[in-house]
């Protein structure tokens, strides 16, 4: 399966995000850049927002922010409604943000993750379906008590 990813970086998450796009691509995805274009000082906010906004309204299927530990940018993304996001540091954390959250965005950390660690855990993120059943209602409880 591919989708449509959003994609945006601070400058600590810049080359990551290049590798990441790259590899997304690779794999047949399709994948919207919103910024940054460099590793010159940049606002996370700037770029999180963008890219949440293309996944909230349809135009993207999924996300991926990259900063510095993943931390800001998750927390700009989940301002945006309709948005969940998760910052991912392992294999359990991009199965069950799936599984049992529906999250449509995942955050890495450009200082945290290794290349290849991304890469698996993105793999992951993208493959692994939503559960709903019982986490359905749960879901939607999120979404009724955001913005």
């Amino acid at each position: 399966m591919s989708f449509k990813i959003a994609i945006a970086a601070d400058h600590a998450g810049f080359e990551l995000k290049e590798h990441v796009k790259s590899y997304l691509q690779s794999k047949g995805h399709e994948v919207l850049d919103f910024g940054t274009s460099s590793k010159e000082r940049s606002d996370y906010p700037d770029f999180a927002s963008k890219a949440a906004k293309a996944v909230a309204e349809g135009k993207a299927d999924r996300g991926v922010l990259v900063c510095g530990s993943g931390i800001g940018m998750c927390m700009v993304a989940n301002k945006v409604k309709g948005v969940r996001a998760a910052v991912l540091r392992s294999f359990d954390d991009a199965r069950l943000s799936r599984e049992h959250n529906d999250a449509n965005i995942a955050c890495l950390g450009g200082r945290i993750s290794a290349t290849h660690q991304a890469e698996s855990l993105l793999e992951t993120f993208l493959n692994t379906a939503f559960e709903a059943g019982r986490h359905a209602a749960r879901v939607q409880k999120i979404e009724s008590t955001t913005r």
